[in-house]
């Protein structure tokens, strides 16, 4: 019998495996193609996390794979000592299906592993969830989320202390500890009663909400613009069925802004995201409804923002009408104009202001940091990269950071966060 096999008749065998997964295992015996598929091999923990198809198999995102990949975490903890444990660990999850179901696993385990644990009470972007862990003072968090890919995707998040995500050395004693975990045998786990009797578990939301958008506010740098222009200015927005819907929207008419449309179809909390190919923002199609609506409204601005609220896609009218497109690149430029324009006219752009962008984006917001003396440095793809520069000025103070994008549709003004 090939490894594979093996493996799959464990698991079909495993008391801990629960009836549904084994229903969904049964479903393809004799299915060698799908078997190998599930099982030739362990889904790979990278610098990301975790980040697969949904349904059975070492292959896939399932409880057990959660579970044992939240050992790993645990273990990152329990090294780090006693204070560690007691600052415990923020979860945050998205909209998609089962992001609330492994969200409650991964609290299970670490509370097993008599770790703090703090989780949402609800669904959350990405970059509150990145703001909570410094606000909590956390020793690391976990968000449950796939990004922009399609709905058959879920993934497994890991962020360190600053609220960035964990750096490749601490990654490899994750997954260190995870390969030397038995997915079946080595999981500590207790039930989500037990968790919550436990004195370990607590939810957060509300006030962390507030406490986020309020830092977020600090940010708007022309309250007059939006002010004098609020009565007739629209625009439209649309969460692809993500976490963006709340904070967006709340956002938005904390600045000033009056006329906000919504794609009231995608302002829904639906991990099969029914209403595009795909929920990813670099993506036209996904804007269809919320074009037809700019034209019945007279709207030149559309905003769209990805399940985990850390990407945003733009799509301006031109001047003969047509709904165009903005690249993350053409974005991060005008952003990056935008700020430093504003903190030049108001005498708030220090003289070691900063930058950061990845080596992959456009080389225009070099020449736009020249016109304003300011510096520009180039880090390697993936926004981690730029969170890393961000904590490493706030302990060095060489550096005030102004502003950091990738070209692939992720920003950050203010140091409140160290994702997109």
């Amino acid at each position: 019998m090939s490894n594979y096999n093996t493996i799959y008749e464990r698991w079909l065998n495993a008391p801990v495996v629960d009836s549904k997964t084994k229903e969904e295992l049964l479903s393809i015996k004799g299915n060698e193609k799908e078997i190998e598929e599930r099982f030739y091999r362990e889904l790979e923990f990278g610098t990301a996390g975790m980040r697969g198809i949904l349904g059975a198999g070492t292959n896939r995102m399932n409880i057990y794979n959660v579970r044992r990949a939240t050992m790993g975490v645990a273990k990152r903890v329990l090294d780090l000592g006693p204070e560690a444990q007691k600052k415990g660990v923020l979860i945050g999850y998205d909209t998609r299906n089962y992001s609330k179901i492994f969200a409650e696993e991964t609290a299970k385990v670490l509370v097993a592993n008599n770790i703090k644990v703090y989780i949402f009470d609800t669904v959350h972007s990405v970059p509150e969830v990145s703001f909570g862990i410094r606000e909590l003072g956390c020793s690391l968090g976990v968000v449950i989320t796939a990004s922009h890919n399609p709905k058959e995707y879920n993934g497994y998040k890991v962020y360190g202390s600053d609220g960035g995500q964990l750096p490749p050395d601490s990654i490899d004693v994750v997954v260190s500890a995870i390969n030397e975990c038995d997915i079946f045998d080595d999981i500590k786990i207790v039930s989500m009663d037990e968790a919550k009797q436990s004195g370990l578990l607590e939810y957060v939301g509300e006030e962390l909400d507030k406490k986020f958008l309020d830092t977020i506010s600090t940010q708007q740098l022309n309250k007059d613009a939006v002010l004098k222009t609020a009565d007739t200015f629209k625009l439209i927005y649309t969460p692809f069925h993500g976490t963006g819907s709340r904070p967006v929207k709340a956002i938005l008419e904390k600045m000033g802004f009056k006329n906000i449309l919504v794609v009231e179809e995608q302002d829904t909390e639906d991990g099969d995201f029914p209403t595009v190919k795909s929920p990813n923002p670099e993506d036209k199609e996904g804007f269809t409804i919320a074009i037809e609506m700019a034209k019945e409204n007279d709207v030149d601005l559309i905003i769209g923002t990805d399940p985990d609220c850390d990407r945003v896609g733009i799509i301006v009218r031109d001047s003969e009408g047509n709904y165009q497109t903005l690249t993350g690149n053409q974005t991060g430029a005008l952003l990056c104009e935008y700020i430093l324009s504003q903190k030049k006219e108001k005498n708030i752009l220090k003289d070691n202001s900063v930058i950061i962008k990845t080596i992959v984006t456009t080389e225009l917001a070099a020449a736009i940091a020249k016109e304003y003396n300011t510096e520009i440095m180039n880090v390697l793809t993936g926004f981690k990269y730029i969170g890393e520069k961000m904590t490493e000025f706030e302990k060095t103070g060489s550096h005030t950071y102004v502003f950091g994008f990738e070209e692939s549709y992720g920003y950050l003004a203010g140091t409140h966060a160290r994702d997109k």
